[in-house]
């Protein structure tokens, strides 16, 4: 099988990287981590006029109709420099939604602004006792007239606090775990009855719990069909995973190579700690992990467009638990090793500490993946 990019994906790359080198510094990263917003508008109609917010979706939607390999790359570039900026949330987990269950007329009005860098969306599916199960909805829509009333909360839904509009789950019916009766809604974040707590994650990103007091949506803003939003549902979070997988390469491969530089300038007793043969082997173990989660997130980019739910759950799983597991080992090796400046605001390896903790939670931890992916060998079995 050939595993190499193609042109465009290596321009795209190439062009991703030099963005990071030449205007997302650690400094100028800082200044967009005290921006109101917590990111930097600036940088996100750049992203527009690269085309890299229309990389997702497919030409007739407007897009540039790339696939998974180049959402990988671009989220691996940004996980070297700890991109601020959305990409995630707005164009990966909901773009995505809306590109492949939205119907024509929300395609039409959605789509061209998103692309565009016009418009934010965020996906509202978590609850506070739901522990990553995206099935674990108590939120309610019930009929009313044309409509729905939706009732409910949510809890850490990233990129709330700017989002123009949410895509949000609630049950239609079936009991609380049940994959079916939950069905999506298109919800405007500033319709009456809904409340938005923003607040900043450990890594400096923007998310927020939603109250929703029965708000009124149309018959309209049901994305899918009603009761069936699930399976959608479940497809989008396991594509936005692969992305925060390649995220999570991008920030340990940076970490890695800065804790590599430091061993080689720091000094004690008159050398260079590199040259210390028990560190030496600790920087090899954070390479063999870094290079080991190239190849999970290389197979799960290949594996997340399976037609098998199934195989594509597992792939998921497989990946997440395994980048997670390396993730926070990079991590605390590398703070480990800076010493006592690590742990410090002015430089950066804590943040990139920050970031990847972030992950390990973010979209499942490795405990709930790997019982995930036990879970679906049983069935299987």
């Amino acid at each position: 099988m050939h595993f190499n990019l193609s042109d465009e994906q290596k321009l795209i790359r190439n062009a991703v990287d030099k963005f990071i080198r030449n205007d997302y510094s650690f400094d100028a990263r800082k200044k967009v981590l005290a921006l109101e917003n917590g990111f930097s508008p600036e940088h996100w109609r750049q992203f527009a006029d690269m085309g890299w917010l229309g990389i997702p979706f497919s030409e007739d939607q407007g897009g540039l109709g790339g696939g998974v390999v180049d959402i990988v790359q671009v989220m691996e570039a940004f996980g070297t420099g700890m991109v601020l900026e959305p990409y995630l949330s707005a164009i990966v987990l909901a773009g995505g939604l809306i590109a492949r269950g939205g119907s024509a007329a929300q395609q039409e009005a959605l789509l061209p602004a998103l692309i565009g860098g016009e418009k934010l969306l965020a996906v509202a599916y978590t609850e506070r006792e739901s522990r990553f199960n995206p099935a674990d909805v108590q939120t309610r829509a019930e009929k009313s007239g044309d409509g729905y009333l939706i009732s409910g909360e949510k809890a850490v839904v990233l990129g709330a606090p700017t989002a123009d509009a949410l895509i949000v789950s609630a049950r239609t019916g079936g009991g609380r775990l049940d994959t079916q009766g939950i069905s999506l809604f298109l919800v405007d974040s500033k319709a009456p009855g809904v409340e938005i707590t923003g607040y900043r994650t450990m890594d400096g990103g923007c998310a927020g719990n939603v109250r929703l007091n029965k708000v009124q949506v149309g018959a309209d803003a049901l994305i899918g069909g009603e009761g069936a939003g699930f399976a959608l549902l479940d497809e989008a979070v396991d594509h936005a995973t692969v992305a925060a997988c390649a995220d999570a390469l991008g920030a340990m491969q940076s970490a890695m190579r800065k804790t590599v530089e430091y061993l080689k300038t720091r000094k004690q007793f008159g050398v260079p700690i590199g040259s210390f043969q028990a560190l030496q082997h600790r920087a090899v173990d954070l390479f063999t992990a870094v290079e080991a989660c190239r190849s999970m997130v290389l197979m799960a980019s290949l594996k997340v467009t399976d037609k098998d739910p199934v195989a594509r759950r597992m792939a998921v799983s497989a990946a997440k638990q395994f980048v997670g597991e390396k993730a926070r080992l990079v991590a605390q090796q590398a703070v480990q090793m800076h010493g006592g400046i690590g742990m410090t605001e002015e430089l950066d390896i804590g943040h990139y500490f920050r970031r990847l903790t972030m992950f390990c939670a973010q979209f499942g931890t490795t405990d709930y993946h790997l019982k995930r992916y036990a879970d679906l060998m049983a069935a299987a079995a």
